[in-house]
């Protein structure tokens, strides 16, 4: 079977790997930390911002079962791009690309992610010079898209951590997600 790797981070890597091992056409995933400026990052410098590093995880994908295209509509599900640094402001969301060839399919979701949320300015509506302004008014697109250059595992108890620990509470709502089809159950 051909497979293929994507990278992802965005709010907690537990909830990331959950969510991304019950997607139809995922064949495997990892929590790990990517693009790390340190060789071989630890959990507690990560949490440090010692290493420059996102928590992310690694998921191994069928193509031929599900796109990337797909796949980050569901990141985009359960990031909200237009936060910098996620949940508990630390957690920076990205999508890294391992191959040439996805860097297209990423740029134009990029693309697609920076126009096409547009927002009112948070200003008075009298201190707006014209409608105009207000309807080009944009958010920033915080969700960063670059090349891998390392992903490093994380330590064995931070693989499958929900699953070892369903009382762990998540923002994610993965009973919806299941209505919705969007992952399958355990």
């Amino acid at each position: 079977m051909y497979t293929k790797n994507i990278y992802f981070a965005g709010g907690s890597f537990y909830e990331l790997q959950e969510l991304f091992s019950r997607v139809k056409g995922v064949t495997a995933t990892k929590t790990g930390y990517i693009n790390s400026l340190a060789a071989y990052p630890c959990h507690k410098d990560i949490l440090k911002g010692k290493t420059g590093a996102a928590m992310g995880i690694e998921a191994e994908y069928d193509p031929k079962k599900i796109d990337l295209s797909t796949l980050l509509d569901i990141l985009c599900t359960v990031i909200d791009p237009y936060i910098k640094n996620g949940q508990k402001n630390m957690q920076r969301s990205g999508v890294y690309y391992s191959e040439g060839e996805d860097e297209a399919v990423v740029q134009l979701y990029m693309n697609f992610i920076k126009s096409r949320h547009r927002s009112l300015p948070i200003t008075p509506f009298s201190a707006v010079k014209s409608f105009d302004s207000m309807l080009t008014a944009t958010r920033r697109c915080y969700m960063e898209a670059l090349p891998l250059v390392n992903f490093y595992p994380a330590e064995e108890m931070h693989q499958y951590y929900l699953r070892k620990n369903p009382s762990t509470k998540t923002f994610i709502d993965f009973m919806r997600l299941r209505e919705l089809e969007i992952i399958t159950s355990v």
